[in-house]
């Protein structure tokens, strides 16, 4: 589950469970088998053509559908010049963490001519995720919608849909973009931003050579229609908008929310939710931008661009319906009855840096916690731990020109390093859980994760002299089954930044958040 952090300087108090409650009856096993071809496609956007990485030839790939209590087999051929893996971006990988995806952590890569064969059950959830290359910046191109339906015969806990349409965020990027994180970890400095944002793998008419490259929704007059909504964009939180329409978000990351309704929402990176979108009872002459940018709270480069979609009305009027038995025939500028061009209205989003709007959405996320879908929160934990997040750096190398090819960081005198509890993770050779699974782990990874930050300080406030992190393969190794209480504590090193968190292969509840430095003797509320 990934959680957009709503403050800049945000705490979040969070507790993650191994456990799932599925209600309905039991239904009979099903396997669903899905064929990966992961290859180089030649794709044109932006008036430039380029080739990238894709799965079967699709930009973005295949959608995976599932039922709740299905089992997925989806065999990945590697056809491609990269080491390659595919995550399942927000499955429970209940006793099948070894195919999670990720390289290094879960498995090797599979190495171009190879294949490998991913089985996991979808257990206790039904919604939205997705899937996605996990080694390197393969994820820019390489993903794809996974759906998960209720089991047979279970409804919705909302009124069923006219129809159900993926929309996936992204990112495009004129230059590669494995040459792009390259450069950024050679330079010690941040990565280019990209050059537009994606609906569905197109840029819209808001970009140059574009118009035709845009994402169009057909909806009827007085439909209600399940936006599956993914941002697969790398680092940027994205606000979303449809003209004159309201979105009442039901599902989060696979689980059902209590059903709120707003005009703008916030996606995080790596996040999925679920939004009905009720069409205008009469067929309104018009069409409406759904527009997409990022937020952002700090000072730090980022692409400042909007997304454009178009969401369009089909005609009601039986006169002048000019439909065949091949299907409806799209206007998509002149209206059908008059011939005149429709108007295109524009939503109003939120400024760029505006957190208070963010918090107000964040704040509203509630569990369904029915009978059917209880919240079962546990009422006491086996650990508790302390993560601070942020920026740090890394001294550049003895003999490093300031502001050299190699010290691009901070003042140029350093470089960018990411770090929790003070500790910059460095991606080992071996897969962890192979090494742990073997008994092998000895010169793979420590065992040592700090629990807590090395020396506490006030995280919010003034930033210390000393920025260094330091490096390490580092695991925090748990029994299965345990209850955990986790503190993430943002900090102001290097400037004020979001840092939306995703745990892979299971969710957590989230029970308190809120501004300033964590003070146990004052926990805050969700």
């Amino acid at each position: 589950m990934a959680v957009p952090s709503s403050p800049s300087l945000l705490l979040v108090a969070a507790m993650v469970l191994c456990a799932a409650t599925t209600p309905g009856a039991a239904q009979a096993v099903t396997t669903r088998k899905y064929h990966f071809d992961v290859g180089m496609t030649s794709v044109t956007r932006l008036c430039g053509t380029k080739s990238i990485a894709t799965v079967n030839g699709q930009f973005p790939g295949p959608t995976l559908f599932a039922r709740e209590g299905d089992h997925v087999e989806v065999n990945v051929v590697n056809n491609s010049p990269y080491n390659m893996s595919i995550h399942w971006h927000g499955v429970r990988q209940l006793l099948s963490g070894w195919y999670d995806g990720p390289s290094y952590v879960t498995q090797c890569p599979i190495q171009p001519g190879q294949s490998y064969v991913y089985r996991f059950q979808i257990v206790g959830q039904r919604g939205t995720l997705w899937w996605h290359a996990h080694i390197s910046w393969l994820r820019a191109t390489v993903h794809g919608p996974i759906v998960i339906l209720p089991p047979a015969g279970v409804p919705y806990p909302f009124p069923a849909p006219e129809a159900e349409v993926p929309l996936m965020f992204g990112e495009w990027w004129r230059n590669d973009t494995e040459a792009v994180i390259a450069q950024a970890l050679r330079t010690g400095g941040g990565p280019n931003v990209s050059d537009a944002y994606t609906m569905n793998g197109l840029p819209g008419p808001l970009y140059a050579c574009s118009a035709k490259d845009t994402f169009r929704l057909k909806v009827k007059p007085g439909k209600t229609y399940m936006l599956r909504l993914i941002n697969a964009a790398l680092n940027d939180e994205l606000f979303f908008a449809v003209a004159n329409h309201t979105l009442t978000v039901v599902d989060v990351d696979a689980l059902y929310v209590k059903p709120f309704a707003v005009e703008t929402l916030i996606i995080a990176p790596g996040q999925t939710s679920n939004v009905l979108l009720t069409a205008k009872p009469a067929y309104p002459g018009a069409r409406y931008y759904m527009l997409a940018r990022p937020y952002t709270n700090t000072q730090g480069t980022f692409d400042n661009t909007t997304v454009a979609g178009i969401l369009e009305y089909e005609h009601d009027d039986p006169a002048t319906d000019n439909t065949t038995v091949a299907g409806i025939l799209e206007y998509e500028h002149d209206d059908p009855a008059t011939g005149k061009s429709l108007p295109i209205y524009r939503p109003t989003l939120p400024q760029i840096n505006d957190t208070s709007a963010v918090s107000n959405y964040t704040a509203k996320l509630r569990s369904l916690a029915s009978a059917a879908y209880p919240a079962a929160v546990p009422q006491a934990v086996d650990r508790e731990f302390l993560f601070t997040v942020g920026l740090g750096t890394h001294p550049c190398a003895p003999g490093s020109p300031v502001n050299g090819s190699t010290c691009q960081g901070p003042n140029g005198t350093a470089r960018f390093a990411a770090s929790i509890n003070n500790v910059s993770f460095v991606l080992p050779t071996t897969a962890l859980l192979q090494s742990h699974y073997t008994g092998m782990s000895k010169g793979v990874y420590a065992s040592d994760f700090p629990f807590a930050p090395p020396r506490p300080f006030n995280y919010t406030g003034t930033p210390p002299n000393n920025t260094n992190v330091m490096t390490g393969t580092k695991a925090l190794v748990l029994p299965f089954g345990t209850a955990v209480e986790l503190v993430m504590q943002d900090t102001s090193i290097l400037g004020a930044e979001s840092h939306p968190l995703h745990l892979h292969g299971f969710n957590f509840f989230v029970v308190g958040q809120g501004f300033g430095n964590y003070d146990p003797a004052d926990l805050p509320k969700c």
